[in-house]
């Protein structure tokens, strides 16, 4: 017989959709469960089973080959209208379970028991629970350990439901706070456009680098799977593309990098660093629009990374045409420091004739 549906059931099914666990990939931890149960309990079919509307679908299986059944397979549904632990010793016995397809033929199950899956709000999901071919009885202690592997299983399916939640959030956070600085550097853009004060453009230009070099790392925190590392090939070079946008087409800026992942301050921190050594070489290395390229290089050493920035400008030749350090560039080369400092490293520059050079090694 189908069972009869719980006395909350569409506050039951709402809350196992919130879960966001119906028809997901397995997973080994899971897996683990009903392996362990199924070994504790001797018996050779153990599932986490999730009742829905119209089935019961297995999250995780040992000796079950189908995903999912029907209601009118379905044991865990009776089991779920059952306040704590539910156990049938005959299957045939059983008014419930007799003329269920599974037991009156193959598989020919014989035994069910089974510890629900309690949501927060106290509502049943589904049980954990094993099977067998022949009548029997669970020990206490069999009993107690498919309670706590319940009770954890439960919790692991509310935790990773968490996680997926405050993902979501990080990631709206993240787009919106890209999008207000968007609109931002876009006022400053216009403005400074207008601006013919010899102190005040620099300031403006300084501004605008680091709203956009801001923005990138929002924008790649955004597409970061845990919200908490950058993926730096591409965070780079987005920070390479808007310095591009700001030289124009004289000056080339390239950028090499492997992929790999740093924590979002590191890579606020080389952005911070990317963007002043372009600015202060578009400034003094390729002044009255010269051409020349800028390159910028992540590469891997023995004992971690180091970031390179180096240029074709006029490095020390142009040293006489340089006007006295602005506050704004003072400003820019001590952000730098302290970048690198965030880092872990120490900042090198080196000014050649065959232009200007960077390195922090980290």
């Amino acid at each position: 017989m189908i069972a009869d549906p719980h006395s909350d059931q569409a506050g039951r099914l709402a809350t196992l959709q919130s879960l966001d666990i119906l028809d997901t990939e397995a997973e080994a931890e899971f897996d683990e469960v009903v392996a362990l149960a199924s070994r504790i309990c001797e018996t050779p079919i153990s599932l986490i089973s999730l009742v829905a509307e119209d089935r019961q679908w297995f999250k995780a299986r040992v000796g079950m080959a189908d995903p999912e059944t029907g209601l009118d397979k379905s044991i865990c549904a009776h089991a779920i209208l059952e306040d704590g632990f539910f156990e049938v010793e005959d299957t045939r016995n059983d008014p419930r379970t007799v003329s269920n397809p599974l037991v009156a033929g193959e598989p020919n199950l014989r035994f069910y028991a089974g510890a629900p899956l309690v949501a927060e709000d106290g509502l049943p999901m589904g049980m954990l629970c094993v099977l067998d071919d022949k009548p029997r009885k669970l020990t206490e202690l069999q009993r107690d350990t498919l309670r706590v592997l319940a009770r954890q299983v439960m919790r692991q399916i509310e935790l990773k439901q968490a996680l997926k939640q405050q993902e979501t959030l990080r990631a709206e956070m993240d787009h919106r706070v890209k999008n207000s600085l968007q609109t931002i550097a876009s006022f400053v853009r216009l403005y400074a456009r207008g601006v013919s004060d010899p102190a005040a453009k620099p300031a403006l230009e300084a501004i605008q680098r680091r709203i956009d070099a801001t923005g990138a790392l929002h924008e790649e925190l955004q597409n970061s799977v845990t919200g908490s590392v950058v993926n730096i090939q591409t965070f780079l070079s987005r920070v390479c593309s808007h310095l591009q946008a700001a030289a124009g087409g004289q000056v080339v800026i390239v950028q090499s990098c492997e992929a790999f992942h740093l924590s979002h301050d590191q890579a606020s921190a080389i952005g911070m660093i990317v963007s002043e050594f372009a600015a202060n070489s578009l400034k003094h290395g390729f002044p009255e629009g010269a051409a020349g390229e800028i390159a910028i290089a992540i590469e891997k050493t023995v004992d971690g990374h180091q970031l390179i920035c180096r240029d074709n400008g006029l490095g020390s030749n142009g040293a006489a045409l340089v006007a006295p350090p602005s506050r704004i560039g003072g400003l820019g080369q001590s952000l730098m420091q302290a970048a690198a400092a965030q880092l872990g490293g120490e900042l090198e520059t080196t000014l050649s004739a065959g232009g200007s050079y960077l390195k922090v090694a980290f």
